[in-house]
């Protein structure tokens, strides 16, 4: 069993689960960034592992540990079934998503909408948490529509933990079910951290994360006096060596942080690795190097650094050297 599953305060930093971004090659370069950070997979739905190809949507590297599998439904048994494939497959939690907004989402009549449904929603914690011995947690947003009373995200919360849940990610935003798009519903509703802050004085005893809109450790030290742990989510993407001093500053790790060229460097056998693995006519570099765009932002020569790694004729090569080119066109740059 991997020893960073006992922890303590192991979900004090995580990276959001985002869809198309946080896939198992984007958790790999997060962990060479930050030990132990926790991360999440995207969003995978029930029908996927009850219907589809487990492996393709569970295979991970034992690497990116910690790390929680987020799910999609709003059939307890299916998700019981998929938490139980979760746990097989090594995951260190099970996470429900009840705050993503976007249509598709709500014709699967899961997501945000659940929030309408809390009975429901504890009926799929329970039936979780029958099935699996790991972590069962949710992620919600405090409202949805024009919903802006705390005492509905407060009754939700009530009613969930009544099942077991102890520990709940709270984006602190209303989901706005129509008219808002996924990336709108990021920005446009208005943050609420207090309502975050006063769950947590209103349930002491359960764990309460925060996200939506956190980019600088001096946001993080902020919610930090107030909440359990905090969830970065495009921040950790588009700069993601903002967690570089993650494991030293809030986890008392002694070890020094990689550079950004450590990390480079740092990819190159598991890129090598993964191509090899897939084949010529497999995974292409791109899908790798892609989650790899941000990680020089600020510096100068950082658009340079971005220019070699999306050049379609040096990808299309599939060498993993491509890194150390880019990093040289950096410094030249700068």
């Amino acid at each position: 069993m991997n020893d960073k599953k006992h922890s303590k305060n192991k979900r004090l930093l995580s990276v959001a689960p985002m869809m198309d971004w946080t896939d198992r090659h984007c958790r790999v370069f997060h962990r060479h960034i930050s030990q132990h950070t926790w991360l999440y997979t995207e969003m995978v739905t029930t029908g996927a592992l009850v219907y589809g190809d487990v492996e393709r949507h569970l295979r991970f590297n034992d690497e990116e540990h910690p790390v929680a599998l987020q799910l999609g439904g709003s059939d307890p048994a299916d998700l019981a079934t998929s938490a139980r494939l979760g746990e097989k497959w090594g995951y260190d939690e099970i996470n429900l998503n009840c705050g993503c907004p976007s249509e598709r989402v709500q014709k699967g009549a899961f997501g945000a909408c659940l929030m309408a449904e809390p009975q429901l929603v504890a009926d799929c914690v329970k039936a979780m948490r029958d099935a699996v011995s790991i972590d069962v947690t949710v992620k919600h947003r405090i409202g949805i529509d024009q919903t802006e009373s705390y005492d509905f995200v407060r009754d939700f919360v009530g009613t969930v933990a009544e099942a077991g849940c102890r520990t709940f990610i709270v984006h602190a935003r209303n989901a706005i079910l129509k008219g808002l798009s996924p990336k709108e519903n990021r920005e446009v509703p208005p943050l609420k951290y207090e309502f975050a802050y006063q769950l947590k004085r209103d349930f002491p005893d359960f764990e309460i994360i925060i996200n939506g809109g956190i980019k600088t450790e001096a946001e993080i030290d902020l919610h930090l006096q107030h909440l359990d742990g905090v969830m970065l989510g495009r921040e950790a993407y588009h700069n993601p060596f903002v967690m570089a001093g993650f494991d030293q500053r809030y986890y008392g790790d002694t070890r020094a942080p990689k550079s950004r060229e450590d990390v480079l460097e740092a990819m190159i056998p598991y890129i090598q690795a993964q191509l090899a693995r897939h084949g010529a006519q497999g995974l292409k570099i791109n899908s790798i190097t892609r989650h790899m765009l941000g990680l020089m932002t600020g510096l100068p020569g950082a658009r340079a650094f971005r220019q070699v790694l999306s050049d379609s004729k040096k990808l299309s090569l599939g060498d993993p050297a491509l890194l150390r080119e880019a990093a040289a066109r950096l410094r030249i740059a700068a």
